[in-house]
């Protein structure tokens, strides 16, 4: 009698545990039809952000009196401005704008938190202490505030926005990490790595730095939707982009004296920080519920 090899018995090769945790990941997330249709649109403001100034064929600075506070058309589908400045235009290159913004502020605080965080969770003692008291002195001032009080420092200009909001999301990312790290830490198989002659970088960043990842990645995509709020609030206030820079917040500022005679001046660039916004923070509870292990079958 002839013995069947372990391929043939199970017809096919079985996949690997990391890919079945991945297939399942998607699984729950497409379960999530919110999430999904945020996706779908954080995507599309990403590929408007890098595409859409190569099909506008207006200038977004070039003003002409003649057209101010025209009202929307087939012509300009979002109005003209107070300078005569088509909207729709400057909607569309100011996607780039807040794109950069929300993911470079965002990546800033989040490289530099989740760095002290791991450190201050892995190390402890005073360490720990000294990390954690500073962070802790970051959210005694609202997240705005904060924002506000440093752009005020270092001036007004996109870069400085960016590093504003790139200091405030410290804290958070900070915070979430050193609580996964400890509880990551306390595990016996660290101890076994430990134990093998594993230096502290190799736990720290083989070991430790995978298995913290999903609040991390969650934590990235809610803090972009505050990262973008947070922005255009500051431009709104003059502390940002500079004119012409078709900011959506700066947009709102120079709209509001229009407001009666144009509300198109303000509804449009207002609709647009509402959609990002919600997009990312659908997004990121989507994220978090496929990436809750209470959520795994």
């Amino acid at each position: 009698m002839v013995q069947q090899t372990p391929a043939a018995e199970f017809g096919q090769k079985r996949s690997s545990p990391r890919v079945e945790a991945y297939k399942g990941f998607w699984r729950r997330l497409r379960k999530n039809k919110a999430a999904v249709v945020g996706g779908a649109l954080i995507l599309f403001f990403i590929l408007t952000g890098i595409l859409g100034p190569f099909f506008t064929t207006a200038d977004p600075n070039a003003t002409q009196i003649s057209i101010k506070l025209q009202s929307p058309s087939a012509e300009h589908w979002f109005g003209t401005d107070n300078y005569g400045r088509d909207i729709f235009t400057r909607i569309i290159h100011g996607m780039a704008i807040t794109m950069k913004v929300g993911f470079l502020s965002v990546a800033l605080g989040g490289a530099v938190g989740v760095f002290l965080g791991i450190i201050s969770g892995y190390y402890g003692g005073i360490l720990d202490t000294v990390i954690m008291r500073t962070m802790d002195v970051l959210l005694a001032f609202p997240g705005i505030l904060l924002a506000l009080a440093i752009v005020s420092v270092l001036g007004g200009s996109l870069t400085n926005v960016i590093i504003a909001v790139g200091i405030f999301s410290i804290p958070a990312f900070a915070r979430i990490v050193r609580g996964s790290t400890l509880s990551v830490r306390k595990l016996e198989y660290i101890d076994a790595v430990k134990a093998l002659g594993a230096s502290d970088g190799r736990i720290i960043f083989k070991h430790i730095l995978p298995n913290v990842l999903s609040p991390i990645i969650v934590q990235l995509t809610l803090r972009i939707a505050t990262a973008v709020l947070t922005a255009s609030g500051l431009a709104f206030l003059g502390l940002g982009a500079k004119p012409p820079t078709p900011e959506w917040g700066a947009m709102l500022s120079e709209g509001r004296t229009y407001m009666r005679e144009a509300p198109h001046l303000v509804l449009f660039p207002g609709i647009m920080i509402v959609l990002v916004v919600l997009a990312f923070n659908i997004f990121g509870d989507g994220l978090r519920d496929a990436l809750d292990p209470k959520m795994k079958k």
